[in-house]
């Protein structure tokens, strides 16, 4: 099992909406793949709202059964569109994958 974790720090404000909207627009968006995409086992998405520091603003925790499954899931049109959002609003990505 191959486990996929990001984590993003949001810009202050973009795409006429503040860090909030944003975060809270990431995470609907994220959370709809689960239908969406076969080969994605599990999916949550979380918001800080301890204002950590230093602070990420949104979490990814995803599953994938193989490296093949998030290999496709990555190049996946409807998470591609989320990535397109992701990338005009956030100012910093972290992500780690590893195999259990």
């Amino acid at each position: 099992m191959i486990k996929h974790i990001v984590m993003w720090k949001l810009k202050e404000e973009a795409e006429g909406a503040t860090a909030a909207e944003n975060a809270a627009k990431m995470k609907t968006m994220l959370e709809a793949l689960q239908d969406k995409i076969e080969v994605l086992g599990t999916i949550e998405v979380g918001i800080d709202v301890f204002a950590s520091a230093p602070e990420c603003d949104v979490v990814l925790y995803s599953e994938f059964k193989t490296r093949a499954d998030l290999d496709a899931y990555q190049v996946h049109p409807e998470h591609q569109a989320c990535v397109a959002f992701i990338r005009n609003v956030v100012a910093e990505r972290r992500v780690v994958d590893y195999e259990i």
